[in-house]
C-alpha cells in the first residue's frame, strides 16, 4: 500500500474532486461518486466521513449534499434538482398555515417559489419578495399585488438585497413572513452564507408580526457564515418527514415548534 506524501496529495485531490461533483450537482448518491471516481466503495466512504468531519458534505439515506459557506453558495438552478418532493409537501403545509395573513414577505429561493404557487387565488393578498422568479410569478394574479424590493440582484440566486432592500423593508408592517435559510442549528439558529442577504432576512423577521420558517430536511444540523435568527424567532418551522427523529428532537428540546411533513 502507498503511503507517504504522493499518496496523501492523491487522497486530498481525490476528496476536492468528490468535493466538486458534490457541489456542481448539489446532492449525489454515494454510488454514483463510487462509480464516477472508480475506486473502492471504501474509499469513498472514507473520503466521504473526511469531508463530513471538515463541515464540507453531509450525507444522508444514501446521498451526499453540499454544506453552504461563506465560500460556496448552491446555485438557484441546482435547488431545483434537491428534494423536489420533499419541498412540495412543505410548500403545501406552509400555505395551509397562512391563516388571515393579508400582507405576507416571501423569502428568496426555490421552496419559497413553490410557496409562492401555490397561495390562495380567492383572497386579496399583498406580497412583499426579495426574489425577482416570485415578483415574475404572481405579477399577473388579479387577487395578488406584489411589492418588489429594491436593490442589487444576486446573479446566483436572483434576490435582491442591500441597504435599500433592508430600509423599505424596516417601512412595513407585515402579518407574516415566510422565511428559508441555508443552515439550522440549534447553537447558530438559522444561517446564510451572504451577510447582505442575513440583513434581509433579519429585517423581515424584525417587521413581521407572525413568521414561519420553511426549509428541506438536509439544511438542519448545519451551520453557515451569518446568523439571522433563532429558532425561537418563529412560531413553526416545517420541515420533511425525511428529518430523523434523533435530530428533530434535539431541536424541539432547543424551543423550536416543529412540522415534519
Amino acid at each position: 500500500m502507498q503511503t507517504g506524501p504522493t499518496s496523501n496529495r492523491a487522497s486530498r485531490e481525490r476528496r476536492f474532486r468528490v468535493l466538486q461533483m458534490v457541489r456542481d450537482h448539489g446532492e449525489l448518491e454515494v454510488s454514483a461518486a463510487i462509480a464516477l471516481l472508480g475506486v473502492s466503495s471504501e474509499t469513498v466512504r472514507r473520503d466521504l466521513r473526511i469531508l463530513e468531519s471538515q463541515g464540507l458534505l453531509r450525507r444522508s439515506y444514501g446521498r451526499v449534499f453540499a454544506v453552504e459557506s461563506g465560500a460556496f453558495e448552491t446555485s438557484l438552478a441546482i435547488r431545483h434538482t434537491i428534494n423536489p418532493e420533499e419541498k412540495g409537501r412543505i410548500a403545501s403545509a406552509l400555505v395551509a398555515k397562512i391563516g388571515e395573513a393579508q400582507t405576507i414577505f416571501i423569502d428568496e429561493g426555490f421552496q419559497t417559489q413553490l410557496i409562492a404557487q401555490r397561495l390562495p387565488d380567492d383572497r386579496r393578498l399583498t406580497v412583499v419578495t426579495a426574489s425577482l422568479p416570485i415578483a415574475t410569478l404572481l405579477a399577473p394574479w388579479p387577487n395578488v399585488q406584489v411589492i418588489m424590493l429594491g436593490g442589487r440582484v444576486r446573479g446566483n440566486t436572483l434576490g435582491i438585497v442591500d441597504i435599500w432592500a433592508v430600509d423599505m423593508l424596516r417601512r412595513l408592517n407585515l402579518d407574516l413572513a415566510v422565511l428559508g435559510a441555508n443552515g439550522v442549528s440549534t447553537e447558530r439558529g438559522m444561517t446564510t452564507p451572504d451577510p447582505a442577504v442575513a440583513a434581509v432576512k433579519e429585517a423581515a423577521v424584525l417587521n413581521s408580526e407572525r413568521r414561519i420558517f420553511v426549509g428541506a430536511h438536509h439544511k438542519f444540523g448545519t451551520t453557515t457564515f451569518t446568523s439571522f435568527a433563532a429558532l425561537t424567532d418563529f412560531e413553526l418551522i416545517i420541515t420533511g418527514q425525511e428529518l430523523s427523529a434523533t435530530l428533530a428532537n434535539r431541536f424541539t428540546g432547543a424551543g423550536a415548534h416543529l412540522l415534519r411533513v
